[in-house]
């Protein structure tokens, strides 16, 4: 007869597994990610990348490159128009966050009326995350955290009242104030490079595959994602059953 700890111990490794497994190709439960990813022949533009195996629609992705458009009634150019190549990057972090289906490992619970699930301290790669703050350095705006506190009362978001319009590079003096102060911590400013396997890239040649996908694989194993780190008993009722015995 198997001894019981051994089949504690069994299950306990298989529902480690299975989690850890579920975390590698996941569509986030918010606003606009399908159920599950899937292929996409006709994602747009920035959006593209991810036609293989996508979270976002096409009338997503299109979405996405409208200065103002219907996801979120989010207008970039609260102080004026944002530059372009700045705009670029805002693009591609909206493509990232929709249509990408290798965030599991830092997918968290969100308590709002307009999505369930979360991103946290993903692990962005130091060259997107310097690029980024590099061509928005000459730019304008009144808010650190685009999260919350805006004025909605015109139906899309404007400056707080008393908030003024500040150049980029004072209200984000470095980098990883942008990258991480932005989104409430959607992202996390690292120092791993593009194609070191550590670290998440916005920018990516679907020509060479897609790096995120190993790069997820690498944090769930090691643990890090905060969906792996749930109590099994909560995951598998069997495991309460067998520990009853």
């Amino acid at each position: 007869m198997v001894p019981r700890w051994l089949w504690l111990n069994l299950l306990g490794a298989l529902a480690v597994a299975a989690v850890r497994e579920s975390l590698l190709n996941v569509c986030m439960n918010a606003k606009h990610q399908k159920e599950k990813p899937g292929p996409e022949d006709a994602l747009h533009r920035q959006c593209s990348p991810w036609k293989d195996n996508a979270c976002c629609t096409a009338n997503t992705s299109q979405a996405a490159h409208e200065s103002q458009s219907y996801l979120y009634n989010f207008s970039w150019d609260h102080c004026g128009s944002m530059s372009q190549k700045c705009k670029e990057h805002f693009i591609q972090d909206t493509c990232l966050y929709e249509c990408s289906p290798n965030l599991g490992p830092w997918i968290n619970p969100a308590d709002t009326s307009w999505r369930k699930e979360r991103i946290l301290n993903v692990p962005l790669c130091r060259e997107d995350c310097e690029q980024w703050w590099e061509d928005c350095k000459e730019d304008i705006t009144c808010k650190e955290n685009w999260h919350k506190g805006w004025d909605w009362s015109t139906g899309t978001n404007r400056c707080p009242h008393g908030a003024s319009c500040l150049p980029w590079s004072l209200v984000f003096p470095h980098p990883k104030d942008l990258c991480e102060k932005i989104w409430s911590n959607s992202y996390q400013y690292t120092t791993f490079s593009r194609g070191s396997g550590r670290c998440i890239q916005m920018w990516f040649d679907p020509q060479q595959g897609n790096p995120n996908a190993a790069v997820a694989k690498y944090y769930s194993r090691a643990g890090r994602g905060t969906a792996a780190c749930l109590p099994l008993a909560l995951l598998f009722p069997a495991f309460l059953a067998l520990q009853s015995v």
